[in-house]
């Protein structure tokens, strides 16, 4: 056997810088999430901006009473990720249970492990989104079934928007919801858009249809806000980020008001 070298410790240590990357976004994902993290590694992550995940336990159906359960996990969640150091911003990437737990609720959750971090929630980040747009009179389109859908039209229209129509597709497993084809939801999307809406939502941080938006805007002539498009724009501007991204719809072109 060979002899082992000598290990010499420098006397000095190198320089820190401030932190690795200038700025932090955290995400709380489900479990059985497949497309949150590869949506935010396109649309978000740089290299000035790190995104950094921690999932959380989630089981179907898509039902309310599944969705309610992950609150408490939430405050555990986001105290995983980079423990005790500042983040930029934090995203909860579920649209249905945010709706159904409530905004404020998840904000208090979070903000319990990340004191002071400004909080996204897909919902949230779709009003803001439609706002933006100037967009009142909406259609929605949602994978969920018409129980877990409901909540979501009682969400936008306190919210002050009027819905035009609304259409959902039935499916309870998000893993399923993950699958359905891009060329599927810009049909969807056409189908589902009202003659008299200003603009679509299409719900749902499992659905892969931030990758399918500017096809949907073609489509139906007029913008399109997706969950994971509309976290990952408010996370951007969040972080200072202005910088226009076309290639993911004409609300990446717009600033957070």
């Amino acid at each position: 056997m060979r002899p082992l070298p000598e290990i010499r410790l420098t006397p000095t240590r190198p320089a820190l810088d401030a932190r690795p990357l200038e700025k932090r976004v955290g995400l709380i994902i489900l479990a059985t999430d497949h497309t949150t993290e590869p949506d935010f590694r396109r649309m978000v992550a740089s290299d000035r901006i790190g995104v950094y995940v921690a999932r959380i336990p989630y089981a179907n159906p898509t039902t309310p009473e599944s969705l309610r359960k992950m609150q408490p996990s939430l405050t555990a969640g986001a105290a995983l990720i980079l423990p005790d150091e500042p983040l930029d911003a934090i995203c909860y990437s579920c649209t249905s249970a945010s709706v159904v737990i409530g905004d404020a609720e998840i904000e208090a959750a979070v903000q319990a492990a990340k004191p002071g971090v400004p909080v996204v929630t897909p919902p949230m980040a779709g009003v803001r989104g439609l706002k933006a747009l100037g967009a009142r009179t909406i259609s929605i389109l949602t994978p969920y079934t018409v129980e877990t859908s409901r909540p979501m039209a009682a969400y936008f229209v306190a919210h002050g928007f009027e819905i035009a129509s609304f259409t959902c597709l039935g499916f309870e497993d998000d893993r399923e919801m993950a699958r359905i084809a891009l060329a599927s939801l810009v049909d969807l999307a056409r189908e589902a858009t009202d003659a008299q809406a200003d603009a679509l939502f299409v719900s749902c941080t499992a659905l892969r249809a931030a990758l399918a938006v500017v096809g949907m805007e073609e489509a139906i002539g007029r913008p399109v806000v997706t969950s994971n498009q509309a976290t990952a724009w408010n996370c951007l501007r969040l972080c200072g980020d202005d910088e226009p991204r076309a290639e993911f719809g004409r609300l990446m072109t717009l600033p957070l008001n």
